[in-house]
Order: C-alpha cells, then sequence, then structure tokens
C-alpha cells in the first residue's frame, strides 16, 4: 500500500533550501519552482517541481495527491515555471489515465524518491498506473500563458 505524504519539518527545511538554488539556476536538472497563486488568498506560493519531458512535450506530476499546488494550479489554468534567470509563464491541462499512466510510470522510474507514494513501480505494466492515476494528477503543460 502506497504511503501518505506529511510535510514534516525536515521536508519543509530542505524545501527552502531548493527553492533557494533553484532561484539561483542550481539544483537537480529537471526540478523547476513552480509558482501559482492561491485560489483564496490571491498570494503567491512557491514549490519546487520535477518535469516530466518526453518529445518536446512537458508534463508536471503530482506524487502526493491532491496537495495545495494541485488545487490552486486546477483553479488558475496557469503557473510560472522558474529555474534561474529562466521563467516560464505557462497555461497546464490536467490530464485522464490513459494520457497520464505512461507519464507516470516515466515519473517513477526517474524520481525514484517519490515511489512509497505509489503501489505501481518502475516494472508495473500502464494498467496499474492507470488504475492509481486518480491519486496522482498529471498537468500537461500546453504552453505559454498570458
Amino acid at each position: 500500500m502506497a504511503a501518505t505524504y506529511r510535510l514534516s519539518a525536515t521536508r519543509r527545511l530542505l524545501n527552502r533550501l531548493l527553492r533557494a538554488l533553484l532561484r539561483l539556476g542550481l539544483g537537480p536538472p529537471r526540478t523547476w519552482l513552480l509558482t501559482v497563486r492561491g485560489r483564496t488568498s490571491g498570494r503567491a506560493y512557491s514549490t519546487p517541481v520535477e518535469l516530466v519531458e518526453d518529445a518536446g512535450r512537458r508534463w508536471l506530476v503530482a506524487p502526493y495527491g491532491d496537495v495545495a499546488w494541485v488545487k490552486n494550479a486546477r483553479a488558475a489554468g496557469r503557473v510560472t515555471l522558474a529555474r534561474g534567470r529562466r521563467v516560464e509563464r505557462v497555461a497546464l491541462a490536467e490530464v485522464g489515465p490513459e494520457e497520464s499512466a505512461p507519464v507516470l510510470r516515466r515519473y517513477v522510474t526517474e524520481v525514484p524518491i517519490t515511489r512509497p507514494y505509489f503501489d505501481a513501480g518502475p516494472a508495473s505494466d500502464l494498467a496499474a498506473f492507470r488504475a492509481e492515476a486518480h491519486r496522482h494528477p498529471v498537468f500537461r503543460v500546453v504552453g505559454s500563458a498570458p
């Protein structure tokens, strides 16, 4: 059974450090700083995320489920992705289980730290990822946002 995500004090500290590194353009190569406006507060919130890229297409995966950035991104429909001086304002489209299954499998393979939060593993077939797609929202980055 997959683990449930809890934001511990250690994770908060590590996220704060990673946010600072990403603002400087440092950090793991696929990691970006996602910033989105809060759906009720209007305040900007930032969190590190891993982009999945394949054949020129990009996706954002929420390995921990419907966390705050997911709810805010759904409401806003767009986010800002930043890494150092490179800043992209992008639109997002949430995808269903058929499109998200191969993305989730790739994510689990490329980002092993999140494997405890998935029932399916890198060797699982796509049906296993389709079955748990409802627990891990996937957004396709569809282009620039106004």
